[in-house]
């Protein structure tokens, strides 16, 4: 994500917001202490390690987990993932679908996220992500991500449209993006247009 100033945002979600219910979502998950743990980029290409081939596995088996929800634009960064998640109606309602890819890995559903909230998915990705990499590089119990995501509501196709070429366009704008620990300078341009566009003004921190 290519906004500043990310960390001084209130760390709760839209206040009265049911995130269980159907809709679009986009989300953005960094690593702890925006580390590049996953890849690189070379020439606009997003080079993924076996660590970020290991987040994009975790990523891919989220409907394996929880049914209700679809996978739409998805991108593995350096040092973090930008993905649009889609929850389907159901009306199964007490079911117990939003378990946290118990076959992948993953202890057991993180406490707090309501069931198949966009937050239970969230933290059952990077709970599940972090124990496989963790097994792979022999750190058990190492923190991998930051505590906290960003959370957008698509509540358009415009938006919808526009977050999914900004998704697909990230490798191309690394040397420009304020994630970049290297980066040779940030386009102010390009987040106001995104910001304008798409509200993500109201962007917000949320606990897994």
């Amino acid at each position: 994500m290519t906004m500043r100033h990310k960390n001084h945002r209130r760390s709760i979600r839209l206040k009265g917001y049911d995130y269980t219910q159907a809709g679009a979502y986009f989300v953005t998950i960094c690593t702890k202490d925006r580390a590049c743990l996953f890849g690189d980029v070379a020439d606009g290409v997003m080079r993924l390690n076996q660590m970020g081939h290991i987040v994009r596995q975790c990523w891919l088996a989220i409907p394996d987990h929880f049914p209700h929800v679809l996978l739409d634009e998805f991108v593995v960064m350096p040092n973090h993932v930008h993905g649009i998640l889609v929850i389907m109606p159901t009306h199964d309602v007490g079911a117990t679908h939003a378990s946290p890819l118990q076959n992948d890995d993953t202890p057991t559903r993180p406490r707090g996220p309501q069931p198949r909230s966009v937050a239970s998915i969230v933290g059952s990705f990077k709970s599940a992500a972090a124990k496989r990499i963790n097994e792979h590089r022999g750190t058990p119990g190492a923190p991998i991500w930051q505590r906290n995501y960003y959370e957008h509501i698509i509540r358009d196709d415009e938006s919808l449209n526009l977050i999914r070429n900004y998704i697909a366009d990230n490798p191309l704008r690394w040397q420009i993006d304020a994630e970049n620990p290297n980066t040779i300078s940030v386009d102010d341009r390009w987040n106001a247009s995104v910001v304008n566009a798409t509200g993500l003004s109201l962007l917000r921190k949320a606990n897994p």
